[in-house]
C-alpha cells in the first residue's frame, strides 16, 4: 500500500505535536510537511527533541503556512489551528482537492448564527458548513468515508456525546435536567503564554471557568438534540485541575423510567447495560467499565480510550455517567487520526495502539 502523504497545519501546538507523534509512527502515511510561522527553518528534532531518534525529525523542518504549496505536498491535510483561523486555510485546501481534518471549531456546527452566538464573530466560510462532517467515529463512521472536511470534535464535547448520546436514543433518560461537571488538564488551554496557566496560578489549584456558557455547548446541543430529536439544554461546567492532560466528566441524567427498590434498580440496570453493549461493544477505543471499576484518566493518559462507568442512586433517583478520556488525544489528535484512517480505508486503530 502506498503511503498517503499528509501535512499539519499549527503543529507546534499541543494537539499539532500530538499529531507529529502519531504520524510520524503511522504504518500507512508519511509526514511531508509541518508549518510553523514561529519555528519557520527549524527542524523537528530541534523543536521537539523528543522526537530525535526518528530518522525523519531531522530532515523535515517547519515551514510558514501556504495552502497553494501544502496542496503540492499532502494529500491529507490537518488545521491545529484556533477558530477563525482554520477556515482561511480549509477553503483553499479544499479548493485544490484536499481533503482536511479540522481540530478546531470552525466546522463543528450546522448553522453560521449558532457560531457567531458562542464564538462572537460571523463564520469565516459558512457555505461549508453543510458539506463538513463531525468526526466522531462512533456516530458518523459512514459519512467520515467519504467527507473531504471532517470536523474533529472538542474535547469536552466527546466526553459528554460519548456516554449520553446512545441513552437520548434508546429514550432510556429525560433529554432534559441533563448536567455535566468536567474536569481538564491545563494542556486543555493550548500552549500559550497567559498569567492563568502559568504553573504557580495552576498547581494546587482547582477552579471553574467558562461559567454559564463554555463554547463547547453549543457543539454538545447541537448533537444531544440530533440524538433525541428535540432541543436540548445542558447545564454544563468545566474546570481546571492541576494535572498535564485528561479529562474526568461526570453527568447527570433523570431516567424515564422510575426505581425506588432493589429489583426496579436491576432491571433498569440490565437495560443501560444492554444499551452500551449494543452502542460500543465493537469499538476499538471505547471501555466499558463493570463492576465496581470507575474511569480514572491515568488509565487513559496518552492513548485513544475513553472509558465509561455509570452508577443508579436510588436515593436520588439519578443515573450517573462518568468518562475519561486524554483530552490530547481522544479528545483531539488521535480521534482526528482515527478519522483519517476511516476516511483513507485503514485498519481503525492503524497509529493508535
Amino acid at each position: 500500500m502506498k503511503p498517503r502523504s499528509v501535512a499539519i497545519v499549527g503543529a507546534s501546538g499541543y494537539s499539532g505535536e500530538e499529531l507529529v507523534r502519531l504520524l510520524l509512527n503511522h504504518p500507512h502515511v508519511e509526514l511531508a510537511a509541518v508549518t510553523s510561522r514561529q519555528y519557520a527553518g527549524q527542524t523537528l528534532a530541534q523543536v521537539f527533541p523528543k522526537f530525535a531518534g526518528h530518522p525523519r525529525s531531522r530532515t523535515l523542518r517547519f515551514t510558514d503556512p501556504n495552502a497553494d504549496l501544502l496542496a503540492k505536498q499532502a494529500q491529507i491535510v490537518f488545521l491545529a489551528l484556533p477558530h477563525g483561523v482554520a477556515a482561511q486555510f480549509a477553503v483553499p485546501l479544499l479548493g485544490h482537492g484536499c481533503q482536511v481534518i479540522d481540530l478546531s471549531a470552525d466546522f463543528r456546527l450546522r448553522s453560521a448564527a449558532t457560531y457567531k452566538e458562542f464564538y462572537a464573530h460571523d463564520h469565516p466560510a459558512p457555505d461549508l458548513l453543510a458539506k463538513a462532517v463531525y468526526g466522531l467515529p462512533e456516530f458518523y463512521r459512514a459519512q467520515i468515508k467519504s467527507a473531504m472536511l471532517v470536523a474533529s470534535p472538542g474535547c469536552y464535547p466527546t466526553s459528554i456525546l460519548l456516554p449520553t448520546v446512545p441513552l437520548l436514543r434508546a429514550g432510556l433518560i429525560k433529554p432534559d435536567g441533563i448536567i455535566a461537571d468536567s474536569l481538564s488538564g491545563v494542556s486543555g488551554a493550548g500552549r500559550k503564554a497567559e498569567v492563568d496557566y502559568l504553573f504557580c496560578e495552576c498547581n494546587e489549584s482547582v477552579r471553574a471557568y467558562g461559567v454559564p456558557k463554555h463554547r463547547h455547548l453549543s457543539e454538545i446541543e447541537e448533537q444531544l438534540s440530533l440524538a433525541a430529536g428535540t432541543p436540548v439544554v445542558i447545564q454544563f461546567t468545566p474546570h481546571l485541575i492541576p494535572v498535564n492532560r485528561g479529562i474526568l466528566t461526570t453527568l447527570y441524567f433523570a431516567p424515564k423510567q422510575h426505581f425506588s427498590t432493589a429489583a426496579e434498580a436491576a432491571v433498569l440496570g440490565e437495560k443501560i447495560s444492554a444499551c452500551y453493549r449494543e452502542a460500543y461493544a465493537n469499538e476499538p477505543f471505547v471501555r466499558l467499565l463493570e463492576g465496581k471499576a470507575l474511569p480514572d484518566t491515568k488509565n487513559v493518559a496518552g492513548t485513544n480510550a475513553i472509558e465509561i462507568g455509570w452508577r443508579l442512586d436510588p436515593r436520588t433517583g439519578r443515573l450517573l455517567v462518568l468518562s475519561a478520556e486524554d483530552n490530547i488525544v481522544k479528545g483531539a489528535s488521535g480521534q482526528a487520526v482515527q478519522s483519517m484512517n476511516i476516511l483513507c480505508g485503514f485498519e481503525e486503530s492503524a497509529g493508535l495502539v
